[in-house]
């Protein structure tokens, strides 16, 4: 799949599936709402400061993020291998707001429990059809 057909995909799913290390060693995943934006490696997510997936990454930052569509004979997926930053910088955070934020987030942009997650894809890894195709970034050109 080349770079576009992946930016592509995953810009059309509604929820990603996330995992992180936990302090004892093991995989911790959830579902989080659709990236708010992909730019160039980076994949940014939002999150509450307060949830445990941040403490995780601020000890082990290094993750993994799935996207799937399931249709009904075929299914088509993409996972992405990386490292989180967890961004608290004001820029960072008014560059992924949006309107309906303040729902989540009582005190708008600035709400101490509002972050980014900032994705840096290192390996991408996709399948459709009984095809799995990987790239490591810099050494193949398909990848976000």
């Amino acid at each position: 799949m080349t770079r576009k057909g992946i930016v592509d995909f995953i810009s059309k799913q509604k929820t990603a599936i996330l995992s992180s290390i936990d302090e004892n060693g093991y995989p911790c995943t959830r579902a989080m709402l659709a990236p708010r934006l992909i730019c160039g490696d980076d994949v940014y997510f939002t999150t509450n400061t307060s949830s445990r997936k941040v403490s995780h990454y601020n000890s082990n930052n290094k993750a993994c993020v799935y996207f799937y569509h399931r249709g009904l004979i075929s299914y088509q997926g993409v996972m992405l291998k990386g490292t989180v930053n967890v961004c608290t910088d004001q820029m960072t955070k008014n560059l992924i707001w949006r309107k309906g934020d303040c729902l989540f987030y009582k005190q708008g942009k600035t709400d101490p429990d509002y972050c980014v997650i900032k994705f840096t894809v290192r390996e991408v890894e996709t399948y459709k059809d009984f095809k799995i195709e990987t790239a490591i970034l810099g050494t193949a050109a398909m990848y976000v």
